[in-house]
């Protein structure tokens, strides 16, 4: 009989575990009233892991590229199920919450999250510094960045239905592989469900490791964002140097006991220039991704082509650069007119050195970010 559901355990030397998890996943399966497999993909165990979960019950699958994801992107295309829940092999995670699962994909969920802050923790489950500080750091900034709502970014127990596993493009071969999912769920308008889910302290070594696993998180959500990485800081960046020249272009401020004078000016002309550099590699950023299909197109990045095409990007940079050509033009003139003798014409000489480095800054922009477009609707 073809099997309804399919969970899915990753593994990597569970044999204290895997036995046990396995037979707890069929009899959740049993109590939900369905018909299903359990899938243990294995990610090279040498401790007779694979025996151990193959006795229980489980069909064993090889996956040779190691990582948390490469292992469970092994087990989902192995999986024969039209639901698939994911768990792991160390019988942390209380499977009887598999039929809530189910309930809530039947109600009309595309992707459920077990939530552990919502369920119960025993004592020494999960350390504090996990508890109280990684698992709400990085669930908070997910939210932040792509609101999803999610209380518990990191469970690593989760279902879907199998038909929206094409929409969630999941590649990610670490520990990321568990933010990935819940982005690109995002991303694609998914409805996402929660249920809660009690944990138990682990048996055996973890193979988590705080720093390396929650930078990796960390690095993901970071670049898989470049509005707040690149284009939000960016701006904030090119706006305060630009209101910084453009305000002491005229001489010296004094606000308070503040006395403003050029090197706040040289300040402002390196704020300016390198945060439309970062603006520029944002934008860059945003055109790769969607010319690799990775993300959808957004409004920042239509408004972009729309103003700065291949035509108007490098006449408005042409301009900004040909503004800051005269103004030095004319700091010569007043050289060569006072006797080519002592100049003091060090602000002026700022704003054109910032218009002409942002006017080829925005010519090139525009082109890089056509080569882009260009290159991406070659055909093959």
């Amino acid at each position: 009989m073809h099997p309804t559901v399919s969970v899915v355990l990753p593994c990597l030397d569970e044999i204290e575990t895997v036995g046990a998890t396995v037979t707890e996943a069929c009899a959740a399966l049993r109590a939900a009233g369905v018909e299903g497999e359990v899938i243990v993909a294995d990610n090279g165990s040498t401790d007779g892991s694979q025996e151990a979960a193959g006795a229980a019950g489980a069909r064993v699958v090889p996956v040779a590229k190691r990582g948390y994801g490469a292992a469970y992107l092994g087990g989902f295309a192995a999986a024969k199920g039209d639901v698939i829940v994911m768990s792991d092999a160390d019988a942390t995670y209380d499977l009887s919450a598999i039929a809530p699962m189910l309930e809530r994909l039947r109600a009309g969920d595309e992707l459920v999250m077990g939530s552990r802050l919502k369920g119960r923790i025993e004592p020494g489950a999960m350390p504090a510094v996990h508890r109280y500080v990684g698992t709400p750091l990085l669930t908070w900034l997910l939210n932040l960045l792509y609101r999803t709502g999610v209380s518990d970014t990191q469970c690593g127990m989760r279902a879907f239905r199998r038909d929206v596993l094409p929409r969630l493009r999941l590649r990610m071969p670490g520990m990321e592989f568990a933010s990935e999912m819940i982005v690109n769920a995002a991303r694609a308008q998914l409805r996402v469900g929660e249920v809660p889910v009690n944990y138990r302290a682990r048996k055996g070594e973890s193979k988590l490791d705080m720093l390396r696993d929650g930078w990796r998180h960390l690095r993901f959500l970071l670049i898989y964002s470049p509005t707040a990485l690149f284009l939000v800081p960016g701006l904030a960046l090119f706006v305060v140097g630009l209101a910084m020249v453009l305000a002491l272009l005229p001489g010296p401020l004094v606000i308070g006991p503040y006395f403003l004078d050029i090197h706040w000016m040289v300040l402002g002309t390196l704020f300016a220039l390198v945060g439309f550099q970062i603006v520029a590699l944002g934008l860059a950023v945003k055109a790769l991704a969607v010319a690799l299909e990775i993300t959808p197109m957004d409004a920042t990045l239509t408004s972009f082509r729309r103003v700065f095409t291949l035509e108007r990007g490098p006449v408005f940079g042409g301009i900004l650069f040909l503004a800051g050509l005269v103004v030095d033009l004319w700091i010569a003139g007043r050289w060569f007119a006072s006797g080519l003798g002592a100049l003091n014409e060090v602000r002026p000489a700022l704003f054109a050195l910032m218009a002409m480095l942002l006017g080829m800054q925005l010519g090139f922009a525009s082109f890089f970010v056509s080569a882009i477009d260009l290159h991406a609707s070659e055909p093959d």
